[in-house]
């Protein structure tokens, strides 16, 4: 406690719910470099968080391979689209 008071800057660690609510961000780097070092210390120490950071971070690495080969937009917007529409979801009449 006596930190906090002479260093106010100084804020408490993430917890683990703040860490996966604010993971695809990091992953992204989209985030403060204050709060993508937070979060690279905690996942440095984090048994239970650092899993589910390597399996998103792998996921991406692996998705941005195949984008290139695999891609068609227009086929999956319209996909997107059929799935959502099927679900209920009302697009406004924006097709």
């Amino acid at each position: 406690m006596k930190l906090r008071l002479m260093f106010p800057w100084k804020r408490a660690p993430l917890d683990c719910e703040a860490v996966m609510r604010q993971l695809w961000d990091y992953l992204d780097n989209e985030l403060t470099s204050e709060r993508m070092d937070a979060i690279r210390g905690h996942l440095a120490m984090c048994a239970r968080c650092y899993p589910q950071y390597d399996f998103e971070r792998e996921f991406l690495t692996n998705l941005s391979r195949l984008r290139p080969q695999h891609s068609n937009p227009a086929m999956l917007r319209a996909r997107v689209i059929d799935a959502l529409q099927r679900s209920g979801f009302d697009d406004g009449g924006t097709k």
